[in-house]
Formats: C-alpha cells, sequence, structure tokens
C-alpha cells in the first residue's frame, strides 16, 4: 500500500524523491519503495525524515510503533498542565509567539485574551510577510453551537455572539495580509487550540466553566508521539469546514 503521508508531506515541502535520496544519502530507488509500497525506513531513517518534514513518525509510519510505546512517548508531548487557561503565564504566551516561524493557528470561539496583546497583529503581519502560515478559525456568531455554548456558561444566549463580534472588529487589519487567513466555524468546540509551529497550548471546554477557568495543556511535538498530531488533526477538521469571514466594507 503507498504510504500517500510521506508523498503528500513530501510534495508539501516540495521535496522530490531524489532530493530526500541525495538529503539521505541512500538509492532514489529505496525512497520510490517508502512511497509507492509503503515499506518503512529504518528508525535513523525515520528521524531525519520526520525532522525535514515536520511531521511526526507516528503520523508517517503509524505502524513502526506499538500503541504502548506511541502511548508512552505522546505522554512525553506534555510540557506542563495547568489548572486554569488563566494561570499559563504570560511569557509563555510571548515565547510561543515570538519563536514561530512557520505556522500559528488559533481555534476559538472567541480567544479575546489574545486581544490583550498589545503587539500581536503587528507580530502576526510580521511574521506573514516574513512565509508564515497564520490560519484564524473564530467561531460563527449564529451557529446553534455558539449560541448553546453561550447558554451553557450563563451569560445569556448572544453574549459569546457579541464577543466574537468585538475579537474580528480588533483583527480586522490584517483582513488583507498575505498569509493570514481568517474563517469562522459552527461546530462544536471541544478544545481551543493554540499552535505556534511545534509547540502548542490546548484549553479543553468545561461544562458551565468560561474558557478561562478550565484546564490548559502545554504540548510540544515528538516525532514518535502522536499526542501533539491528534490535536493538530483536529485543527484541520474544523479548518477545512470553516467558511472564510466576509470582512464588511
Amino acid at each position: 500500500m503507498a504510504n500517500d503521508r510521506l508523498r503528500d508531506a513530501m510534495l508539501s515541502k516540495g521535496l522530490t524523491p531524489d532530493k530526500l535520496a541525495a538529503e539521505l544519502k541512500v538509492d532514489p530507488k529505496t525512497v520510490e519503495r517508502w512511497i509507492t509500497k509503503g515499506r518503512t525506513p529504518y528508525a535513523k531513517s525515520r528521524h531525519r525524515i520526520a525532522a525535514m518534514l515536520g511531521e511526526s513518525e507516528s503520523y508517517l509510519w503509524p505502524g513502526a510503533y506499538s500503541e504502548t510505546k506511541a502511548a508512552e512517548v505522546s505522554g512525553s508531548e506534555i510540557v506542563k498542565v495547568y489548572p486554569h487557561r488563566s494561570a499559563v503565564p504570560g511569557d509563555l504566551w510571548d515565547r510561543l509567539l515570538e519563536q514561530a516561524t512557520t505556522y500559528v493557528d488559533m481555534l476559538v470561539y472567541v480567544g479575546m485574551f489574545m486581544t490583550e496583546k498589545p503587539n500581536l497583529l503587528d507580530s502576526l503581519r510580521t511574521k506573514a510577510e516574513a512565509g508564515a502560515r497564520i490560519r484564524l478559525a473564530f467561531g460563527d456568531r449564529d451557529a446553534p453551537a455558539v449560541i448553546q455554548r453561550s447558554r451553557d456558561e450563563g451569560i445569556g444566549d448572544h453574549t459569546i455572539s457579541a464577543k466574537i463580534d468585538h475579537a474580528l472588529a480588533h483583527f480586522r487589519p490584517l483582513k488583507d495580509v498575505p498569509g493570514i487567513d481568517v474563517r469562522t466555524h459552527g461546530t462544536v468546540l471541544y478544545n481551543s487550540i493554540f499552535r505556534f509551529d511545534d509547540e502548542m497550548v490546548v484549553n479543553p471546554h468545561v461544562y458551565g466553566k468560561i474558557a478561562a477557568h478550565a484546564p490548559a495543556m502545554h504540548l510540544r511535538r515528538l516525532s514518535a508521539g502522536d499526542l501533539f498530531t491528534t490535536y493538530e488533526d483536529s485543527f484541520t477538521a474544523v479548518w477545512e469546514t470553516a467558511e472564510p469571514y466576509k470582512w464588511e466594507g
């Protein structure tokens, strides 16, 4: 069976089989077999390929690790668990954003606390101009899931919708910046996700609690783990169904 994950990851990086073979000092036919026949490279090559492609080994070669081993490694991807998102240190958010050069993804209903960072918009604009991909997904103010979430928090049917309007107004100056995409979604949001290259803060939602009072996990991708990838895939699933936001004016 062909390894389509490896093929797609190579294409996204503009990496041909010949180029990969040259980097690894192997025969190009060996790389072709990894792709077309689904052969699994030796561990040393897997490590290097995963690093070059920015993907986890468990994603590229799911069968290379036992469930027990993958679970052990995934546990190591958890850097720290905070009892509340509001307890995540401000300097951690600043470091994650400052060091990100390739990916900045945000999946929220509102994410209002991010608007409190005075240099956020300038930082995102600068990163996009340098080639980073910025994807910001907010809740659809009229979606039933958004209205239900507002009810669940006990703050009225349309309070979160109003907060979404406020947040989107804050990000409006970025609407025409190449490399920055803003979408809205109507999914039931189980977690807010903030991804900065190979680090991530996941904020699980808790019934009856506002997001700031729910726990948060700081994750760092490991090549053989799949916890980071699980949330990365969740972001992608929502993003692909979200609608590009239509700015007024």
